[in-house]
């Protein structure tokens, strides 16, 4: 039993992402048909019916299994093959640890609403984005092309200088709500300040909120962040791909779109909290108002499901918005302004924490 729950889980969970970052396709192309003034993408039908051109996502994967693999004279082919599956693999099980809703209850038996509840979810987190540079870097190396090695050094050294500060501008988080555990971050900011904020990590931790989601920005290297691939003139580190290998990148792009939303969410929005919406119904104005328990779970869970869709659709209205950076511009954001900002984040998180408990 406890088997088949986790496979559902997993099910769920891959389901949803990988569908969402296939919607991100089609979202991107009308968020930017929008903003220009024109109609978009509306080309693909099935029996003459456009469907708003829902049916591009489709079409792009036909297009792409139907493609010639191709792989260059003299490349590694085992590695060639394995560095866009290592990229995907890495993306898409960081989602693991992440909580979509509260606990469930069914004929007495609790059963959370995460693949994995682990005590150090965002150490784990930050280890499988990691790995995920070794997809970026085998890609390059392995193509037996210079332009494509220089372009996989770039991605590499973009995403280790980010991953720094990411990772420290969320150890103000971890002091606020004294956990490494996912679901504990999420259950602490459903408590409430003055007796009627709610306590989200955007109000207890500004400042890492802004960080995080410039460094998350730039962990999947898209504009203003795109300097690894740079398609309208520098080589990037899947030149030579072609079909579902290059497919895979770009893919992972996505998924890596959704991940940076759905951390925003869970660190700093609440996760799949309803503010005064708790397991025994809606406190309001000093009453509960009782609720059904698997009413209040799905609401939660959509509730999460909203709040991602909201972040993956404002990081493509970044895209669509700011110019890109230029190398050194781009190196000196993270290592010269967002890291010390980070570090003075820590310090005054502390000194604040040791005065409230002063």
């Amino acid at each position: 039993m406890d088997f088949t729950i986790e496979v559902v889980k997993v099910a769920v969970v891959l389901f949803g992402v990988l569908n969402l970052a296939g919607l991100l396709t089609w979202v991107e192309r009308k968020q930017s048909a929008v903003m220009q003034d024109r109609i978009g993408a509306n080309r693909a039908s099935i029996f003459g019916i456009r469907a708003m051109g829902l049916f591009h996502p489709l079409a792009d994967a036909a297009k792409l299994i139907l493609k010639e693999d191709f792989v260059p004279e003299n490349a590694d082919r085992i590695l060639h093959t394995l560095a866009p599956f290592a990229a995907l693999f890495f993306a898409l099980i960081t989602f693991a640890a992440i909580p979509f809703g509260d606990a469930l209850e069914i004929n007495g038996r609790e059963i959370d609403l995460q693949v994995a509840d682990l005590n150090v979810g965002i150490l784990y987190i930050f280890a499988m984005m990691s790995m995920g540079v070794y997809g970026v870097v085998l890609a390059g190396w392995s193509s037996n092309n210079k332009y494509s090695l220089l372009g996989g050094l770039r991605a590499s050294s973009q995403m280790i200088s980010y991953e720094i500060t990411m990772g420290v501008s969320i150890m103000g988080v971890i002091m606020v709500y004294n956990s490494l555990n996912l679901q504990d971050i999420v259950r602490g900011q459903g408590d409430l300040l003055l007796g009627f904020i709610p306590k989200w990590g955007v109000l207890t931790q500004p400042l890492a909120c802004l960080l995080f989601m410039t460094a998350a920005l730039a962990e999947t290297k898209r504009i203003p962040f795109d300097l690894p691939e740079g398609e309208s003139e520098i080589i990037g580190y899947f030149t030579e791909y072609s079909g579902m290998k290059f497919g895979m990148f770009f893919m992972t792009d996505f998924v890596e779109t959704v991940l940076a939303a759905a951390l925003t969410t869970t660190l700093f929005f609440g996760g799949w909290q309803i503010p005064y919406l708790y397991r025994d119904g809606l406190h309001l104005f000093g009453t509960v108002f009782p609720l059904p328990p698997l009413l209040i779970v799905v609401l939660q869970v959509l509730a999460f499901t909203l709040k991602v869709a909201f972040f993956c659709w404002f990081l493509m209205l970044i895209r669509w918005t700011l110019p890109r950076f230029r190398y050194d511009q781009l190196m000196r954001l993270g290592w010269k302004m967002m890291l010390p900002l980070s570090l003075l984040n820590i310090f005054v998180t502390g000194v604040v924490i040791m005065l409230l408990n002063a």
